[in-house]
């Protein structure tokens, strides 16, 4: 007896879980025991949905390592009782808590899709309706018993995206994510295309949940006239032990001698820092000017074409293992879940 593909869908909050209320017309989270109301197609599904709600549900902009690390929890107590996760999550923060995930979740074998909406599923032109049953389908769908996707990943509006490489770039059109250094891992349209070249390819070891996120991190975007105030201010965060600096273009950044000075104390001091280009496509290239020599002299270590999510989530879970500051260095320029471009 072939036994039935089963699908546990983890709603944290978001748009798509809303409902407008009959009587005062304000969306309101609905209750998922009575999602096939909402989206009969399920029922075409042949195989077992469950669904487990976060109580009380969150608003994506009010997510933080805790809720990522009960989710990674949630997901270690179900995995070997279904053959996919789908989680529905709010679009604003959905890339950071998506790759978090590729690293909390260490051999990870089985498909965990994130997806959202713009609009709510009680709209009628809600875009939540397609990637829900998509998404559903692609943690479903296997190649001689074993998962085409056993990955983390975003999907929404047709791309389906390694999660450590989405960034949301849109807040108003249907398709708001991008992949800006990474081929999508798959296109959907009339049939769905997996780009199975790009997809991590199963390990068959025994998944591995971490529990722990530093949150001693920030993220320091430069920008002109930034004065030598504000950068002396924001090092002396305390706890501060690792920054993403997000520079010019392929890794450019000031190179008044003060600015320098601000760096080489910070890293003398311990802290770790990222260079990563605040550019959505491209990467970092310490060398390819002048001005990012200086950083490579101070330090700095070079991120390649890794994003801002990706870059935050990585040191927080670095830093989590307590590891040492020199092994924390080298670990950033590998990569670990896809996360990374090594040429």
């Amino acid at each position: 007896m072939i036994e039935e593909t089963s699908i546990l869908i983890i709603y944290t909050g978001g748009t798509i879980g809303m409902i407008a209320d009959k009587e005062t017309g304000a969306l309101v989270p609905f209750n998922f025991d009575n999602i096939n109301n909402q989206i009969p197609e399920l029922k075409r599904f042949n195989f077992t949905l469950d669904f487990h709600c976060f109580e009380p549900i969150m608003d994506s902009s009010n997510m933080d390592p805790v809720v990522w690390i009960e989710l990674g929890q949630i997901i270690k107590k179900n995995y070997e009782d279904y053959d996919g996760f789908v989680i529905l999550h709010g679009s604003d923060t959905m890339a950071y808590t998506a790759s978090a995930m590729s690293f909390i979740l260490e051999n990870l074998n089985k498909p965990v899709v994130f997806t959202g909406s713009q609009l709510p599923l009680g709209v009628l032109r809600t875009d939540g309706r397609e990637n829900l049953i998509t998404s559903i389908e692609i943690a479903a769908a296997k190649d001689d018993d074993t998962p085409i996707v056993p990955e983390v990943c975003v999907y929404f509006e047709n791309h389906l995206m390694r999660a450590n490489r989405s960034t949301k770039y849109n807040a108003e059109n249907f398709n708001a994510f991008v992949s800006g250094n990474l081929p999508l891992l798959a296109d959907v349209g009339i049939y769905i295309k997996y780009n199975r070249n790009i997809i991590l390819k199963p390990n068959f070891k025994k998944l591995k949940v971490h529990e722990k996120m530093v949150t001693g991190v920030a993220v320091l975007k430069l920008f002109p006239g930034i004065s030598k105030e504000f950068i002396i201010a924001f090092f002396k965060i305390v706890g501060l032990k690792g920054v993403v600096m997000e520079s010019f273009g392929s890794g450019n950044a000031p190179s008044e001698p003060w600015f320098v000075n601000a760096i080489e104390e910070a890293i003398d001091l311990g802290v770790v820092i990222l260079n990563v280009t605040q550019c959505i496509t491209g990467a970092v290239e310490h060398g390819k000017y002048e001005t990012s020599v200086l950083l490579e002299k101070a330090g700095v270590i070079g991120g390649g074409d890794i994003t801002t999510e990706a870059a935050l989530t990585k040191l927080m879970y670095l830093f989590g293992k307590g590891i040492e500051r020199e092994d924390v260095a080298k670990l950033l320029r590998k990569s670990l879940r896809g996360e990374l471009t090594i040429n």
